[in-house]
C-alpha cells in the first residue's frame, strides 16, 4: 500500500475535525510503520482525548518538545513532519474507505507476525491455541459508521425490520416455538440448564435429529460423549427403536431404516468429538473451514454438548483465572461463533449444587458463572421429578429470552421418552395441571409458609 497514505491521514487527523473523529476510535498507533509517524499519531490522539479538539501544528511542535522518548535525529524527522502538513480537498468516502482498508491491512500484517512469533515460542505469554483468536480480530477490523437508528425519521425501516422474514429454525415441539416466536434465530446462543441424568443431551440429540429431517445441515460437537454414542441416541430418536435394543437389529432393517432417512432429508449431520476441556472456539472455527473445504459442508446449525466443558480461546488454562470469567468468556466465544457463521448455537450448562435440590431454578442456579445467562440469547432449565418421570414429563421453565415475553409460558410440561431418546408434545391437560398446581402452591403458601409442601418440593437433578 502506498507510503503516501499514512501521510494523509496523519494531514486530516489535524484538519479534517469531522474525519478525526470518525476514525481516531479505530486507528491504533502499532499500525503506523514509521515511528516517527506513530508519535505524531500518538500526540494528536492524546490531545483530543484531553482537550476535545484538534492540535494546530504550533501545539503539536510544542508538545513534541516535551517528550524525553525521542533522540534528536527523531526529534528533527517528526519536526520535519508536523511541518508538511497539509490541508487536503479529499472526496469524504473516498477517504474513509481509504483509511479504512489501510487500517485493516495493517491489523492483518501485524497479525501474521504476532501470530508467527507465538508459533515459534518467542511469546511466553500465548500458546499456539491463541493463533486463529489473533488471526480473527484482525479480520474483524472494520468501521461502523452509522450514527444510530433516529425513531422518528427511520419508523418506516423499522416497520419493515418487524415484519420481514426471518431465517428460524424451528422446533418439532409446540411450546419451544411459542417461546422462540416460531424457532431459534440465527446468530444466537442457546443454552440448556439442568442437572446430570436430567436431560442436557438427551435434548440436544433430540433437536438434532429433528433439525435433520426439515431439511438442514447439523454440526454436533461433542466433548463429553464419544461420537459413537451421540449416534446412538440419534439413531434411537430416528430409528423408533430403544437404545438399548439397537445392537440388536438386523443389519438389512438397520440400513433399509437409515436409507429411508435419507431419502427423507436433503440434509447432512456430522458430529465431531474433541477430548474434554481441549478445544474452544479456534479448532470450531478450524473445523468449520475443514469441513468446507474436504465435504463441502456448511452448517444450519451448531450443538456443543456442552458449554462448560469447553476450553477457552482467550485463556491458557482455567487455574489463574476466576470461574467467573472463564465461563463468561467461554460463552461470548460461543456467540461470536454463532455471529460469525450466521447459525445459531445451542449447548447447555450444569446446574449448581444448590441447583441440584431447587424446587424452582433460576439464573444464580448456573454453574460457574453468572456472566453465561447475560450472553445467552435464550436460556431454559429442565426439571425432573420422580412424579413426573412415572409420567414420562419433564418440565421447562424459562430463564432468559431475547425472542419473546419471558412471562409468556414461563412454564410448560414436555413429553420425555428416554428409551428412545425423544421428546415431544403431551396433551394440553398437562400444561393445565402445571398452572393449577402452581396457582394452588401460591395460595397455600400464603396460609402457611411453613407448613406447606409444593409438588415441586421434590425436583431432583440426578
Amino acid at each position: 500500500m502506498s507510503e503516501r497514505i499514512p501521510l494523509t491521514i496523519l494531514s486530516n487527523l489535524v484538519y479534517d475535525e469531522e474525519y478525526a473523529r470518525q476514525v481516531m476510535p479505530f486507528i491504533q498507533p502499532e499500525y503506523f510503520e514509521e515511528r516517527t509517524d506513530r508519535v505524531v499519531f500518538e500526540q494528536v490522539a492524546s490531545f483530543l482525548t484531553e482537550y476535545d479538539a484538534l492540535p494546530s501544528k504550533e501545539v503539536l511542535h510544542i508538545e513534541i518538545e516535551k517528550r524525553t522518548d525521542i533522540t534528536q535525529d527523531e526529534h528533527t524527522t517528526i519536526t520535519q513532519l508536523v511541518s508538511s502538513l497539509a490541508s487536503e480537498e479529499s472526496e469524504s468516502k473516498w477517504l474513509l474507505d481509504t483509511t479504512e482498508s489501510w487500517c485493516k491491512q495493517r491489523a492483518i500484517y501485524l497479525a501474521l507476525i504476532k501470530s508467527i512469533q507465538v508459533a515459534d515460542g518467542a511469546d511466553d505469554k500465548l500458546s499456539p491455541d491463541a493463533i486463529p483468536g489473533i488471526l480473527s480480530d484482525a479480520l474483524a477490523v472494520g468501521f461502523d459508521q452509522s450514527v444510530g437508528h433516529d425513531y422518528l425519521d427511520d419508523s418506516e425501516d423499522r416497520f419493515e425490520y418487524y415484519h420481514r422474514i426471518e431465517n428460524k429454525t424451528p422446533f418439532d415441539l409446540e411450546y419451544f416455538n411459542k417461546i422462540t416466536a416460531g424457532g431459534l434465530s440465527d446468530k444466537t446462543l442457546n443454552i440448556a440448564l439442568a442437572g446430570t441424568g436430567v436431560g442436557k443431551s438427551l435434548f440436544m440429540c433430540h433437536v438434532a435429529a429433528s433439525v435433520l429431517l426439515q431439511g438442514k445441515n447439523v454440526l454436533y460437537i461433542t466433548l463429553e460423549m464419544a461420537e459413537e454414542k451421540i449416534a446412538e441416541r440419534i439413531d434411537a430418536n430416528l430409528l423408533d427403536v430403544n437404545i438399548s435394543d439397537i445392537q440388536n437389529v438386523p443389519e438389512q432393517v438397520f440400513k433399509k431404516k437409515i436409507a429411508k432417512i435419507a431419502a427423507k432429508t436433503s440434509g447432512h449431520l456430522i458430529v465431531k468429538e474433541y477430548p474434554t476441556a481441549s478445544a474452544h472456539v479456534g479448532h470450531f472455527r478450524a473445523l468449520l473451514q475443514e469441513l468446507k473445504l474436504k465435504k463441502s459442508f456448511t452448517p444450519d446449525i451448531i450443538f456443543v454438548d456442552y458449554l462448560n466443558i469447553c476450553a477457552s480461546s482467550r485463556y491458557r488454562g482455567a487455574a489463574n483465572v476466576n470461574s467467573y470469567s472463564y465461563v463468561k468468556a467461554i460463552a461470548e466465544e460461543l456467540r461470536g461463533l454463532a455471529v460469525e457463521a450466521s447459525v445459531p448455537v445451542v449447548s447447555a450448562t450444569q446446574t449448581t449444587r444448590s441447583g441440584f435440590s431447587s424446587s424452582d431454578p433460576n439464573l444464580t442456579d448456573t454453574s460457574e458463572s453468572f456472566g453465561l445467562p447475560a450472553t445467552a440469547d435464550l436460556m431454559f432449565a429442565l426439571v425432573s421429578t420422580e412424579d413426573m418421570e412415572r409420567l414420562s414429563q419433564i418440565m421447562v421453565k424459562q430463564l432468559k429470552n431475547r425472542y419473546n415475553d419471558p412471562t409468556m409460558n414461563k412454564r410448560f410440561i414436555v413429553g420425555i421418552d428416554r428409551a428412545k431418546m425423544r421428546l415431544y408434545d403431551c396433551e394440553q391437560t398437562a400444561q393445565d395441571d402445571l398452572v393449577d398446581d402452581i396457582v394452588e402452591v401460591q395460595h397455600t403458601s400464603k396460609d402457611d409458609n411453613h407448613k406447606s409442601k409444593s409438588k415441586f418440593d421434590d425436583f431432583k437433578w440426578e
